[in-house]
């Protein structure tokens, strides 16, 4: 869940090849599917619901040609700005997985002003908003987690932070996340090979075990 795996159209993996390095290393590690979820930005990548959607439908045959079997899908991670806060609001098409679950992440530094009643509109509208990585905000505690899960937000926790990949105080957010029990998804934000180096130390971590007695929706996607 949650990953940068079709190639040249975002910050993810770069070729063919190099997606195929990354899911070989998945599979290695006991993955059993994979939801790619490549970033739509609109001051980067210039990527919509309808230009990945284009991408994917290419991608699927080469993988499948190469011999891959495991179920592989595209969703996207949406970036709360103006634009995708219009798009929901004016009920245009999203990109989503499972149970009209929809992935979305905001700026490092501060809350959105408009975070909340985008996330009324998206549940309203029968989506199921998970917010990725919340470990990572700067404007993030454990009194705001709790905030959002009781608006109908899930929380989606990347396994690299277990590892302080990025940050002492984002691993210790993540720990304590986990150990409240409000982690619903586990995500690698996979990008690239030096990614899977890190994934297999991850779990070793006892936090990374702690996570997989939680009731997480990777378990039935």
């Amino acid at each position: 869940m949650h990953s940068h795996l079709i190639p040249g159209v975002d910050d993810g993996v770069k070729t063919n090849e190099e997606s195929f390095a990354i899911i070989d290393q998945l599979l290695e590690l006991g993955y059993q599917k994979i939801i790619t979820t490549p970033h739509i930005m609109s001051d980067y990548y210039g990527n919509t619901a309808e230009s990945l959607s284009i991408a994917y439908a290419q991608f699927l045959p080469v993988l499948r040609a190469r011999g891959y079997t495991l179920p592989f899908q595209c969703a996207a991670e949406y970036y709360l700005d103006e634009k995708i806060y219009e798009t929901v609001m004016a009920k245009e098409k999203l990109l989503t997985f499972g149970d009209r679950h929809f992935l979305f992440e905001t700026n490092a530094v501060s809350e959105p002003l408009q975070l909340k009643e985008f996330i009324f509109s998206l549940t309203s509208q029968g989506f199921r908003p998970i917010l990725a990585h919340p470990e990572r905000y700067q404007y993030m505690t454990l009194e705001k987690a709790e905030d959002l899960r009781h608006r109908g937000v899930l929380l989606q926790v990347n396994l690299l932070s277990l590892l302080g990949y990025y940050g002492p105080p984002m691993q210790k957010l993540a720990e304590k996340l986990i150990e409240r029990g409000w982690v619903d998804v586990l995500g690698s934000d996979c990008h690239n090979l030096d990614h899977i180096l890190l994934l297999k130390k991850v779990q070793r971590s006892k936090f990374y075990r702690k996570a997989l007695d939680l009731p997480l929706l990777n378990y039935s996607l």
